[in-house]
């Protein structure tokens, strides 16, 4: 694959929206280009700005806060290749506390307290599918059960 078209595709997926650079990597060696050209090539964005895991970290970050743990977005940066320190840049600029983002969440979607037991599990698993640790849940439910 060209140099220019390899270029171009980057540039081209980056415009679209962020991505991590191992993600981007990922996507542009699918698509056939080599190991040692997007090498060179990522460095070179990264230098002229395009290309910003930092950045990336903190889209991510304000997207999913207030309906995701911080457990379950950091989960997800370090599965996209985001280093531990722009995560936690990202996640101390974004994220509420696990607590108050639980109890907004959980007003949002559901308001009152489960009317009985399969509601009440229906509740858990919604949360607990968000990343909020059952501990977190039960504590909550029986908060607003009184």
């Amino acid at each position: 694959m060209a140099a220019t078209s390899l270029r171009s595709q980057a540039i081209r997926l980056l415009a679209r929206r962020e991505y991590a650079r191992d993600e981007l990597e990922q996507r542009l060696a699918a698509k056939g280009a080599a190991r040692e050209e997007l090498g060179a090539l990522l460095d070179e964005l990264e230098a002229n700005g395009y290309l910003s895991n930092a950045r990336y970290a903190r889209s991510i970050a304000s997207q999913k806060a207030g309906r995701y743990s911080r457990r379950s977005i950091a989960a997800e940066l370090k599965v996209k290749g985001v280093g531990n320190d722009d995560i936690a840049t990202a996640l101390s600029e974004a994220s509420p506390d696990d607590a108050i983002a639980l109890e907004a969440l959980w007003r949002r979607r559901f308001g009152m307290a489960p009317a009985d037991q399969r509601d009440k599990a229906r509740q858990v698993r919604f949360l607990q599918a968000r990343g909020f640790a059952l501990s977190a849940i039960m504590k909550l439910l029986r908060h607003v059960a009184l």
